[in-house]
């Protein structure tokens, strides 16, 4: 791996540039090739309390199929470093092969953002004859905090209305919960009177019918009696 203080090629120069001029939009997305453990590094001039967010995704050719695919071992190291202060290093990050990295400038001037693929502690085809090259794809925005603070503003509105409007939809499931469980308390009580009503009425016809077979009983028997005496 080249030195971090190294400075590229003029091929890796013009690149450089080409890459910095396609940053002049708010965000970009780019894809680029490079071998593990391979650095790229991009310069930028930024203002001070310029704000740079980044996303990535790294991809590794695999040789069998020829064609670029994630890998759970390929690990990406994110860094800036102020040129105009001996190249001091301001961010070093580690990340999966897909990550997001965010940045804030403390003083104006030249910066180096570079990106190293690596998978530390794999012998295997990846690391191979001087690496498998590695698609990483980059989607990048800079510009003034307030701007991307914004830009973010105006999604986080957007989740908070989504998230009132899932609010409100829960407070009329609970709202039709209540009501369930209210009609299921009248349909039980209503159930509970009527189970009452007919065991009463089943004791009493139970006591007509005992009053009845015991008159009966009473009435055979004294008939019975006065036949024996006639």
């Amino acid at each position: 791996m080249p030195s971090s203080r190294s400075r590229p090629s003029w091929l890796s120069t013009m690149f450089a540039l080409l890459t910095i001029l396609s940053f002049t939009a708010p965000a970009n997305a780019l894809y680029f090739y490079m071998k593990a453990r391979e650095q790229k590094c991009f310069y930028e001039e930024m203002p001070k309390d310029t704000l740079v967010i980044g996303h990535y995704k790294a991809e590794i050719l695999n040789p069998n199929t020829n064609t670029y695919g994630p890998d759970a071992s390929l690990s990406i190291v994110a860094t800036i470093e102020e040129v105009f202060d001996n190249d001091h290093r301001v961010m070093n990050q580690r990340g999966t092969d897909v990550g997001r990295f965010t940045f804030t400038a403390a003083d104006s001037g030249l910066h180096k953002v570079c990106f190293t693929p690596d998978a530390a502690g794999k012998t295997g085809w990846i690391m191979g004859s001087g690496g498998n090259p590695v698609k990483m794809t980059l989607d990048i925005a800079i510009g003034e905090t307030s701007k991307i603070e914004s830009e973010d503003k105006g999604k986080l509105e957007d989740m908070a209305q989504r998230v009132k409007s899932i609010n409100a939809r829960l407070q009329d499931i609970r709202r039709e919960q209540v009501f369930q469980r209210e009609r299921e308390a009248q349909f039980r009580d209503q159930s509970e009177a009527t189970n009452g009503r007919v065991v009463r009425w089943t004791i009493m016809q139970l006591v007509i019918l005992s009053l009845a077979c015991a008159w009966q009983l009473s009435h055979l028997r004294s008939f019975f009696i006065k036949q024996k005496l006639t």
